[in-house]
């Protein structure tokens, strides 16, 4: 830093004005770290002594600026002076607009020892990892000698400075200092406030100064560090991959059976060694879960009952309210004067007719100067020309704009009081109703929508403001006031003196006396965030100024200093009401003001010898921090310095220490008035001035604990959780207090019991404007006795005010109704809390002590959300510091868990208009994952106690003993469905002749030469290549007599097929079955991803043993190139073949199988779980399929269909090469790759061939319903018509995505689709297809089902729209010739209907076996040839290793009988097990994918236990941490299971194979090998 060396206050005023200038840009947030250093240096750089080690002095190494953790700045200490205009600034940064409500420094001592305590059992919090181009902070040099000047100097910092100058001095030698710097990378930690000694706190604390031993602080400093747990390792340096396209990543193989137990793996972390970067996060993680949570898991769970909810024990040591019912409290009488006028506008007549001269108003402009004087004279004339314009100048004679009773909005800046005030008493005289409201600044500002509101609900439709402030309102382009949100529509009326008209001699105000119509109406901010006005008649404005009079007993003439916003509560009751009824001279003093020069107040005071000062704490912060410039300043002409917020529990420390820095400038103890207010009730109690020397009036000091259970215990045994609490002086003039229960009846509390003020008062509001309902709560309570019988007729208006009556009628204030947060029935107060995240150091992470608490309903509780603004320079390292230590803080002081701790960049909280934290819209923002935040630490383990106990598994109800009676299994049908008979077809002898095949091919190139079998398009739908049936069986032929020539070739060997999706590869599979060799279709590798896509080629290549690769010539180039050799051994491929240019060569002869029994092709398909599997299938399993789909599909040679499906696998590849050749219909073929290029491609074809059936993937149809899902129109104007299409059928190996189907259908049903065509198929590894939904049979039913049953292995079904249900869509009818059957997998006995089992399949179309490497066959024989424990021992099954259910439905099939459906619930191998429960991943992730609107995918897994949730963000990266909170959210509210760990991906990085299915196995993979380069990883604690 440039100004190492310099003495600030040596320099020219100018110089320091400027450097005063940049720290505020700074600060505001105008200005960059670095652009702030370099103009800094600029401006210093002739003064620097030039010296040679200058870079070495320390008296710099400055600490925590002003609301840290410091205690009470006190006189014995003064720093050396710099010039006052920087001390300002730097005073007015370091401030902020909450933080001095809340500083004590009893408080901060307690959180110091607090922090300390759990230093002894502290555990390494696995810091979350963040991509390094995320979140751009100020570069913040780790290892260099700390500066951290850009704080505000305070007296706090200099008194450290010099106690820790001399241990720096030790300690820069040693090298310790330094490492255990970098690590926090930040000064020195301020528990130097925990080395000062405070008198017991039942006294006034005076903090006396002792010198800290050296050794004591350096030892404090180096406690903050432990190295090896303040830095986690960092995942985020991984090596970008490619991204781009989705691709197959190769599966680790690990081996392939679904038996074999995967927990030996996950020991292993899948062959991960554990000691992986991720892995020690995830362990640091795991054994801060470890430490057991608060309130222990009470032993009970029941399975069945809808209450899933744990409910906490009471715990009988909480203590209970042992006083006797409070009696209300009468205020003293309201005395009666006799010149006290008749209504409050007779006042204002009366001394602008008789002391026209005398001041009414100063106001100040923005340096503090006095700009102008307004007198009651002008006041009166002014505030009667508006009344007169309002009444007599809008609209005509006829028909006036407004009539007396109308509301009217007042829209003024703070900074114009004056006008403000004309425009006040101007309504009153008009008899309008003035609404004041805030200036609104933009049309989308925090709030301004709730104010819109207010104007409604007041029916106001009229603004009067200020020239100026009218042309800063923000306008449309033709120069109209824009409309802001949510507002009615609004007259605009300028209320400048010269447009005003003056009265005609004969008009005079109508001035009756005080009644109760409403004489104006104050805005109030409910906790909800809506604003409603409280109404305050005429006489309740009259009654309120007369007890204000009385209590505060002002006189005539005196001067007043008011601080405060003069629009609503204290700063409009005292500064505009009660001071015109006493002809007092009121000086106020706007926000901005304060700003520039804080200490402004305390200069009018002196100059005008003020009596009464009208402030807030902050106020009083504020004059202390900046005081050292005022050497003569005295305030002993101060009888009342009124403290607006005094009701806050934290202002304790703020009176205390203003006094104690102010009692030396002739300020006297007992003229410090703290009260009480409530915007429905006005003032609710006000500490009257005391008598000279007579004793303080007494502090209560209550312990935290029992205010959680809502009773007044005073604190003696732990220090840490006590609350000092000052009375707020006693009840107002003619008032009656009660204190009731703050929830249910208003029940009258015992005595010690804390409850809500409820006050009777002529001088309170009425209701609230336009809101019946709301008003009959809140304004018109009658208390009730324990018995539940109203004590009186009298109504009582609710506060909103936490507190109790203490002795001598003393009233207490704890809190606020509205920042009460209730956690597991315990109530925590937002104040206080955010009190304790304010003692732990924020310094160097929160921005001026911005910090927003509020809670959260998440599964069926309340938590606690802190939100706090980071500080631009601050590092991860201290922030992720301070926020777990604030955990550990608000754990051992409030003993309450905090879910979810965020900071966000400075200044992006949504602002009051007076500069405070808008809570509400903080809140909402959270919930719809707008707050962006910088950092953020979730803690869901600890603080959610309610969680259900993990379910024990019961045993297996039905087994081989019990009954089995015909088809029932214990009293229910057996879940079993049969598709119909495979039955004689009409052309039995050809199939008798050819079941083959390749006789089939034969034969049709024969019979049929001509008939197009084939026809391939391009991405502009042209067709590029047709087959007819001869020329496929010529180009067949030709690759049978080249693989027959290239010798070492033997009948039954496997040859791989590597082509892009086409005849080619149709012809190579022919070709193949010809020579008597056994084809092994796989997908080629994807040029732009070699180093992903390879491998996995490389892997089938491998484990089939292939004996040559089929392929084209540019594949071939592919597979030698360099690139390739870049990710496997090009040296070792075997025998290529190129087919492209054969010569025309007939084989000597065409090879027949001998039986119907050998293998004709083996399937290879990478599974979900990342398992590679060959399965084999027969020459007859491949006929029966083909016969089967044919029957099904009503396949005949003049049939046409259209299939846009990846050729490589499954029933794709069966529809793509061998349906067509079996059935003789012809096939148009459509790549999906070609649909990137030209999505509308599939569905132009549909319409243009007239297709009635079509068959594509996921992916396909994902594909349409995104990109042309809005282009309906266009479609339709190009004349796209889907009303041909019969059927659409979507294959896949998965559960049906109901979503997505039915979007499509909605989505096309305007160019003909209809509804009925769309539905899926179902196959698996062991049987390749075993539901389609053919042309006959009923449409597809979708039952729901509970998803609660659904984790515990049963089928509930529900009604549609029941909470947790699921829809689930049957999966197609079943094959002709396929049975199906429900078994529990673990005693393999069939289930009964509508239980939850695996499905097995018995048909004559099943794969006959894995094809493994080493024959392992005993291990997966039970896949394919199993039999039931009971029941039917005698039929073999295959496992299709997925869980359904079959319900027997209404509808009836063909044949006329009830029709069985079966629907597929997931895959087993994919479920995960938690708690006991069994969960489907996709269920999880389509909770995840609603959770935001930037989440454009996700997918989860389980690690150790731990549930790893990995979501793409398609937003900016600033969203990603908006993310976490909302993904943690919903998982626990609609899965009641917390996330262990959440990972922002970019798009595209969760791998999808072919079908469109999510390898979640690969993510996993990738995950712990630290391949993801994710943006953002939280691990929840």
């Amino acid at each position: 830093m440039a100004d190492r060396g310099v003495d600030l206050s040596a320099l020219p005023k100018e110089v320091r004005d400027q450097l005063a200038e940049l720290d505020l840009e700074l600060s505001e947030g105008d200005i960059t770290q670095k652009g702030y250093e370099k103009k800094r240096a600029k401006l210093l750089a002739s003064y620097i002594p030039h010296l040679p080690n200058a870079d070495l002095s320390l008296p710099d190494v400055q600490l925590s600026p002003s609301h840290s953790a410091d205690p009470s700045p006190s006189p014995e200490a003064p720093g050396p002076s710099t010039s006052s205009a920087s001390r300002h600034h730097r005073a007015h940064r370091s401030g902020g607009a909450r933080d001095e409500r809340y500083r004590s420094d009893i408080h901060t001592e307690a959180v110091q020892a607090a922090l300390a305590k759990h230093k002894e059992e502290k555990m390494a919090l696995p810091m979350p990892t963040k991509r390094r181009s995320a979140f751009v902070q100020s570069p913040t040099d780790t290892c260099t000698p700390p500066d951290t000047s850009s704080a505000s100097e305070d007296e706090g910092s200099l008194r450290r400075k010099a106690a820790l100058s001399a241990v720096l001095a030790q300690s820069l030698q040693s090298p310790d200092y330094w490492i255990n710097r970098s690590v926090q990378s930040s000064s020195t930690s301020s528990s130097a406030s925990s080395t000062l000694s405070h008198g017991e706190p039942k006294t006034q604390p005076q903090p006396q100064p002792q010198p800290p031993p050296a050794a004591s602080v350096l030892a404090d400093v180096l406690a903050h560090t432990r190295i090896e747990n303040s830095v986690p390792p960092d995942v985020t340096s991984s090596t970008p991959q490619e991204r781009g396209s989705r691709v197959d990543l190769p599966p680790a193989v690990r081996g392939m059976s679904r038996g074999q137990s995967r927990s030996s793996m996950l020991d292993t972390a899948d062959g991960v060694p554990v000691s992986s970067r991720v892995s020690t996060k995830i362990q640091q993680l795991l054994n801060t879960l470890k430490r057991p949570k608060r309130p222990p898991l009470s032993e009970f769970f029941l399975d069945d009952s809808e209450e899933i909810v744990e409910v906490p024990r009471l715990d009988p040591n909480t203590p209970k309210p042992e006083g006797r019912q409070i009696i209300p409290v009468k205020g003293e009488p309201l005395g009666v004067v006799s010149n006290w006028p008749p209504a409050l506008q007779a006042a204002l007549a009366r001394w602008g007719a008789t002391q026209a001269k005398s001041p009414a108003l100063t106001a100040l402009d923005i340096t503090g100067k006095p700009l102008y004087t307004l007198t009651y004279g002008k006041l009166w004339s002014r505030s009667l020309k508006l009344a007169y314009t309002l009444l007599n100048k809008l609209g005509t004679k006829t028909e006036p704009v407004l009539q007396p009773g109308d509301r009217v909005a007042l829209v003024y800046p703070n900074s114009d009081p004056g006008m403000f005030w004309v425009a006040f008493y101007g309504c009153l005289l008009a008899e309008v109703i003035p609404v004041p409201i805030e200036v609104p600044l933009s049309r989308q500002d925090a709030g301004s929508q709730q104010i819109g509101f207010l104007l409604g609900s007041c029916g106001v439709s009229l603004a009067l403001t200020s020239e100026v402030c009218l042309k800063g309102l923000p306008k449309t382009p033709n120069g109209e006031i824009i409309q802001f949100k949510g507002w009615p529509r609004m007259k605009w009326v300028v209320t400048d003196t010269k447009y005003l008209t003056k009265p005609s001699k004969d008009w005079q105000p109508h001035i009756p006396t005080a009644n109760t119509d409403t004489a104006y109406i104050e805005y109030k901010a409910s906790k909800e965030g809506t604003v409603m006005g409280v109404a305050v008649s005429k006489i309740s404005m009259l009654t309120h100024c007369q007890a204000l009079t009385q209590a505060c007993n002002y006189c005539e003439g005196e001067t007043l200093v008011n601080v405060l916003d003069c629009k609503k509560d204290m700063g409009l009751w005292h500064g505009v009401l009660t001071s015109v009824m006493n002809r007092i001279h009121t000086i106020t003093v706007p926000y901005s003001v304060m700003k520039a020069c804080p200490i402004s107040w305390v200069q009018r005071v002196h100059i005008h010898k003020a009596r009464v000062a009208l402030v807030k704490c902050r106020d009083l912060h504020w004059a202390m921090m900046a005081h050292k410039d005022q050497k003569d300043t005295n305030l002993s002409s101060i009888r009342m310095l009124i403290v607006a917020d005094g009701a806050n529990p934290w202002s304790v420390s703020s009176c205390d220490a203003f006094l104690n820095v102010f009692q030396s400038h002739g300020l006297k103890p007992e003229v410090i008035c703290p009260c009480a207010t409530s915007p429905e009730a006005l003032t609710v109690a006000i500490r009257r001035p005391g008598a000279r020397g007579a004793p303080l009036p007494a502090r209560a000091i209550l312990s935290m604990g029992g205010l959680s259970h809502g009773v007044i215990r005073v604190n003696t045994e732990d220090k840490n959780s006590a609350l000092t609490v000052q009375d707020v002086g006693h009840i107002m003039p003619g008032a009656l207090m009660c204190i009731v229960k703050p929830d249910g009846p208003p029940q009258l509390c015992k005595t010690d019991e804390i409850g809500e003020i409820v006050i009777n008062s002529r001088a309170g509001g009425t209701m609230y404007y336009g809101l019946p309902g709301v008003t009959k709560n809140t304004f018109e309570v009658i208390p009730v006795n324990q018995a539940g019988a109203p004590i009186g007729e009298i109504p009582f208006t609710r506060t909103g005010l936490l507190g109790f009556v203490g002795p001598g009628s003393l009233v207490f204030v704890v809190g606020k109704i509205e920042g009460l947060l209730m956690v597991s029935s315990r109530r925590h107060n937002a104040d206080d809390l955010v009190a304790t995240a304010l003692a732990v150091e924020p310094v160097k992470t929160v921005y001026r002590g911005r910090i927003a608490v509020f809670s959260v309903t998440v599964f069926y509780d309340e938590r606690i959300v802190i939100v706090a603004e980071q500080r631009p320079d601050a590092s991860e390292e201290d922030s992720f510091q301070w926020m777990s230590r604030v955990l550990q803080a608000i754990d051992s002081i409030h003993q309450v868990g905090l879910y979810c701790l965020a900071l966000v960049p400075a200044n992006t909280l949504p602002k009051t208009p007076l500069g405070g934290i808008h809570i509400y819209e903080t809140k909402q923002n959270f919930l719809e994952g707008n707050l962006h935040p910088c950092n953020i630490l979730m803690c869901p383990h600890t603080c959610v106690t309610n969680m259900p106990k993990p379910r024990q598994k019961l045993p297996v109800e039905v087994g081989p003993a019990s009954m089995l009676v015909g088809n029932l299994v214990a009293g229910k049908r057996i879940a079993q469905a049969t598709g119909r008979e495979l039955g004689v077809m009409e052309d039995q002898d050809l199939i008798r002749k050819h079941q083959f095949l390749s006789e089939a091919l034969q034969w049709r190139a024969q019979t049929d030469p001509d008939h197009v079998l084939y026809v391939l398009l391009n991405a502009k739908g042209v067709a590029v290549c047709t087959a007819t049936c001869a020329q496929l069986h010529k180009r067949a032929e030709k690759i049978t007599a080249t693989l027959m020539e290239r010798g070492g070739i033997n009948t039954g060997d496997n040859v791989v097929l590597l082509y892009p999706p086409g005849i080619d590869l149709i012809a190579a599979f022919y070709g193949c079955l010809y020579a008597g060799v056994i084809p092994v279709t796989v997908r080629p590798p994807h040029p732009q991803n070699l180093a992903a896509t390879l491998p996995t080629v490389r892997m089938i290549i491998d484990v089939s043993k292939a004996a040559c690769i089929l392929t084209t010539q540019p594949l071939m180039r592919t597979l030698r190139s360099r690139e390739a050799a870049a990710s496997v051994n090009v040296k070792t491929w075997p025998t290529i073949i190129d087919t492209d240019d054969l010569p025309r060569k007939r084989p000597p002869h065409i090879y027949k199988p001998p039986t119907a029994e050998m293998l004709a092709y083996l399937d290879f398909s990478v599974s979900t779980t990342g398992m590679l599997t060959g399965v084999k299938m027969s020459h007859a399993a491949v006929s029966t399929l083909c016969r089967s789909i044919k029957l099904q599909c009503e396949l005949y040679s003049s049939r046409q269909i259209a299939i846009c499906l990846d050729p490589y696998c499954g029933l794709g590849f069966v529809l793509w090469c061998l349906s067509s050749v079996y059935s003789g219909h012809q096939s148009i073929l459509i790549p999906p790759l070609e649909l990137e290029c030209s999505l509308p491609l599939w569905l132009s074809t549909l319409s243009q061939y007239k297709i009635r059936d079509t068959f594509c993937s996921y992916s396909v149809m994902e594909l349409c319903t995104k990109g042309l899902g809005t282009q309906t129109e266009m479609l339709k104007a190009r004349g796209l018509n889907l009303s041909c299409v019969r059927s659409c059928v979507v294959i896949a190996e998965e559960r049906p995505r109901l979503a997505l189907t039915q979007s499509f259908s909605k989505l096309f049903k305007d160019i003909g689709l209809s509804p009925r065509a769309v539905s899926t198929a179902f196959g698996s590894r062991v049987n390749l297809a075993i539901c389609l939904q053919g042309t006959s049979g009923p449409d597809p039913s979708t039952v729901y089902v509970d998803m609660k049953s659904l984790r515990h292995d049963r089928v509930r079904l529900v009604e549609r729209g029941a909470p947790q249900s699921l829809p689930l869509m049957e999966s197609g009818t079943i094959l002709p010739g396929v049975r199906v059957i429900i078994v529990n997998p673990e005693t393999r006995g069939p289930l009964g209907d509508s239980h939850l089992g695996e499905i097995w399949v018995n048909s004559p179309h099943s794969a006959s076996g894995y094809y493994t490497i080493y024959g392992e066959e005993s291990l997966q024989a039970d896949h394919f040839n199993t039999r039931l424990s009971f029941g039917e021992p005698q039929t073999l099954w295959a496992r299709t290793g997925y869980l359904g259910f079959i319900k027997r439905t209404e509808l009836l099939d063909a044949s006329g009988d009830r029709h069985d459906a079966l629907f597929v619930v997931g895959s087993l191998d994919e479920t995960l097990e938690l708690r006991g429960l069994r969960y489907h991943p996709i269920d999880i992730e389509t909770s995840v994918s609603r959770a935001h609107r930037s989440i454009a995918e996700s997918a989860v897994f389980t690690w150790t236990n731990l549930l790893v949730v990995v979501a793409e963000l398609s937003g900016s990266e600033q969203e990603a941490l908006d993310l976490v909170p909302l993904v943690t959210n919903v998982v626990l509210e609609e899965h009641h299971l917390i996330v262990g760990v959440v990972v922002i991906v970019d798009p595209g990085v969760i791998p999808i194979n072919s079908r469109g299915e999510k390898q979640r196995m690969h993510l996993r993979d990738s995950f712990l090998a630290d391949q993801l380069d994710p943006i953002y990883v939280a691990y929840n604690m």
